[in-house]
């Protein structure tokens, strides 16, 4: 199974965001994000073998419990790689919870991406020749309330996106504590 813990965008931020990616439509090179599958990769797993999902549901069970709700915003974009021809253009996300659980995630089962978390959505990906987009700017925020275990499916027309199990995030108690017997009964 191919995997990925990301955070999905609510419907009206989805919305926001198709407005800003009409941008690429005149360029036949620059192929835009389904709306319903934009979202924010924490941590992407690749392949794994499908005895150790009980394990990576359970982290992010655990990880839900320790991480409060937060607030997300969007001011801009920006492009990967930001010099010569670019292949991915990105909205710039800003939450403190992002890096958070980007971080616990590699903590706990290693990232062999050795690049800097760098929080964003992906607009459009460039499949051939075409030109920059201009800059957009956003003013939108959202809370985050939940992170997902994701199924990837590489299909010829675009992946599928299967989310298997959402985390509520709830910041029962302080990050990294232990739930002891007593938080259990």
């Amino acid at each position: 199974m191919r995997l990925f813990y990301a955070v999905f965008l609510p419907q009206e931020i989805q919305e926001a965001l198709k407005e800003a990616q009409a941008k690429v439509a005149p360029f036949k090179g620059w192929k835009p994000t389904p709306p319903h599958q934009l979202h924010l990769t924490l941590l992407f797993l690749g392949e794994r073998p499908e005895g150790e999902l009980d394990d990576l549901l359970a982290l992010g069970h655990r990880l839900g419990r320790t991480t409060p709700p937060f607030t997300a915003h969007l001011r801009g974009t920006g492009y990967f790689p930001n010099e010569g021809s670019p292949r991915v253009w990105f909205a710039k996300a800003e939450g403190e919870g992002f890096t958070w659980l980007a971080e616990a995630l590699r903590a706990e089962l290693g990232d062999p991406d050795p690049k800097p978390f760098k929080p964003h959505i992906t607009l459009a990906r460039k499949k051939g020749p075409a030109p920059r987009v201009p800059p957009v700017v956003f003013a939108l925020s959202w809370p985050v309330e939940e992170f997902a275990l994701v199924r990837s499916e590489l299909r010829r027309k675009g992946p599928v996106y299967t989310i298997l199990e959402r985390f509520p995030l709830r910041g029962d108690h302080e990050r990294g504590e232990e739930e002891g017997p007593r938080e259990r009964a």
